[in-house]
């Protein structure tokens, strides 16, 4: 099973990629866990380039190419070798990100985006999603709470970003049945419940 998580930053998601993996491997299921962008040697490195604050000229087409030259190595290199293998693939991120944050949050064409998408990604298609829904507010609230020097490139971006950013997020959900909505000021066990009853009833299908 190929899941993936999604929301804006600091909502949680990574701690409820660790917390999966854990359930997971708990009933000795194989799990392969990747981040994105990221996962393999060659991703990681245009990971450092996207995330480095001091790249702060990059342009917006600059940066879609890189993310989905990112995804569309871990997707040949891990992910497709991995499921083929029987693993459950779980990422912290996948292609919906790019729609979000680059479609939405940076205003590109979303025709543009999904060939860009299909191009890197081929029939690598999440089995689910979960979107762990914050409003804005709050992830501001959460990124206080973090030293400034901790934040990336894409962590500093303003309010009014990141309600695009929502904005593509919610768009996503309404067309992808993929999408479990999930509150995130839940508390993390909460939000962690859900998720096992979810992908227990997908492995009932």
């Amino acid at each position: 099973m190929f899941i993936t998580f999604e929301g804006l930053d600091f909502c949680g998601k990574s701690t409820q990629v660790n917390l999966l993996e854990q359930y997971l491997s708990a009933q000795n299921k194989k799990v392969k866990l990747i981040r994105e962008p990221g996962g393999t040697s060659i991703s990681e490195k245009i990971r450092g380039v996207l995330l480095d604050k001091k790249n702060c000229e990059m342009f917006i087409e600059t940066e879609i190419l890189l993310f989905s030259a990112a995804r569309s190595q871990l997707v040949r290199e891990i992910i497709r070798p991995f499921l083929k293998e029987n693993y459950y693939v779980i990422s912290d991120r996948f292609h919906d990100s790019l729609t979000a944050y680059q479609g939405f949050g940076r205003s590109i064409p979303l025709d543009f985006v999904q060939t860009i998408n299909s191009f890197a990604i081929g029939e690598t298609i999440p089995d689910i999603t979960f979107f762990i829904d914050l409003p804005v507010e709050e992830t501001e609230k959460r990124k206080a709470l973090r030293s400034q020097g901790d934040l990336d490139r894409i962590e500093v971006s303003k309010n009014n970003f990141y309600e695009r950013v929502r904005e593509g997020y919610l768009y996503l959900a309404e067309r992808e049945k993929r999408f479990k909505i999930i509150d995130g000021m839940l508390s993390i066990q909460e939000i962690h419940e859900i998720i096992k009853v979810e992908i227990d009833k997908m492995e009932m299908l």
